[in-house]
């Protein structure tokens, strides 16, 4: 299964618990980039698989198995717990160190020396774990599941099954920004640093993400998740879940905001704005029940509203008419009643339609 290509990569997916640490991105889980990529991070993972042409700026670690494909460049060391695997032309400016055995290539250039513990074996290899792959993708087309699972149960030998870190073709990562041009999906508990972006972008719940966010399409921000920086979006709906921290300005084509998310910067939008709160009700029999609701707001005159951290941002139901040429965003007494906070620095919410329904 080479990475070149289009290959099977289809999009940045981050597992959950995904930490960036000094200068390494480090997963518990395996790592695979897609060719023709540019990495300017060391990568820690169980098993690494680098595809065609790309450029690792700093040490490799694998816990497992460790595949580098037909030239790729790997500035710093490799240090591999089992087995690796080394294409054609491959460069290492650092040292080679390898636990298990080493097939590799014709003009590989280790320019610290290299040192494998099993067999050495010099050719173009193609590692037994790659041919399981294909075996695999093959039984899915034809539509042989069954066969399929126990090949991956085979596979799996008894160890827990941890998602990947998928990094697509040509894609970018860096200390400043991870960049792709495919979708974008982060897990839970995770802590990056750099500006993502993306086709689309949704992160998960209770991660910490220094740099902002911005996609061409939707963006979704977790609860519980903080974002030090801008999440903006060009014509897509920007979503933000009840928990969820924005320490910049939230630029959207549509905007929903949940109860108990805060937004310490400018809120806008070009079509409609949501807030989205949850409210009690009592019935004759004294039973309780919560229902969702959605609050709009509409931007006819354009007013701003200054609010502390811990304030609460009133709404108000106004024609919408000129929403489309209003700047700021206008709030009054009508959310407050509902108890709905959205706490910002400077909250401005723009251009949004009235709407009184539940999601």
């Amino acid at each position: 299964m080479s990475l070149r290509g289009d290959g099977p990569i289809e999009e940045l997916a981050i597992p959950s618990g995904t930490t960036v640490e000094e200068h390494d991105v480090v997963v518990d889980g395996d790592v695979l980039v897609g060719g023709q990529s540019s990495v300017e991070l060391g990568v820690r993972g169980r098993n690494v698989a680098i595809g065609e042409r790309v450029r690792v700026a700093n040490d490799i670690e694998a816990e497992g198995d460790c595949r580098l494909d037909t030239w790729c460049s790997v500035d710093g060391n490799v240090l591999v717990g089992e087995d690796a695997y080394l294409g054609e032309r491959v460069t290492v400016t650092g040292r080679l160190m390898v636990s298990g055995d080493l097939d590799i290539g014709d003009d590989v250039t280790i320019e610290e020396g290299f040192e494998a513990n099993g067999w050495i074996v010099i050719r173009n290899p193609v590692p037994t774990i790659v041919f399981y792959f294909i075996v695999l993708s093959q039984l899915l087309r034809v539509g042989e599941t069954d066969a399929a699972d126990e090949l991956a149960e085979a596979l799996a030998d008894g160890d827990d099954v941890r998602d990947p870190l998928l990094v697509p073709r040509s894609a970018e990562i860096s200390d400043d920004a991870w960049r792709v041009s495919t979708p974008a999906t982060v897990g839970d508990d995770c802590r990056l640093h750099g500006n993502l972006r993306a086709a689309t972008i949704r992160v998960g719940e209770r991660n910490e993400v220094f740099g902002s966010l911005r996609a061409r399409e939707d963006v979704t921000v977790g609860a519980d998740t903080v974002i030090h920086g801008d999440v903006t979006t060009r014509g897509g709906t920007v979503t933000v879940e009840s928990g969820a921290r924005v320490l910049g300005d939230v630029s959207a084509g549509d905007l929903v905001v949940y109860d108990g998310a805060e937004i310490q910067g400018t809120l806008r939008a070009r079509g409609e704005m949501k807030l989205v709160r949850e409210t009690e009700q009592t019935d004759d029999d004294g039973d309780d029940g919560g229902d969702d609701e959605e609050a709009g707001t509409g931007g006819d005159e354009g007013a701003e509203t200054d609010t502390d951290d811990a304030a609460e941002a009133d709404t108000d139901d106004i024609d919408g008419d000129e929403a489309e040429d209003a700047d700021d965003g206008v709030t009054g007494e009508e959310a407050a009643e509902e108890s709905a906070t959205v706490t910002a620095e400077t909250a401005s919410t723009t251009e949004a339609s009235v709407s009184d329904e539940e999601p």
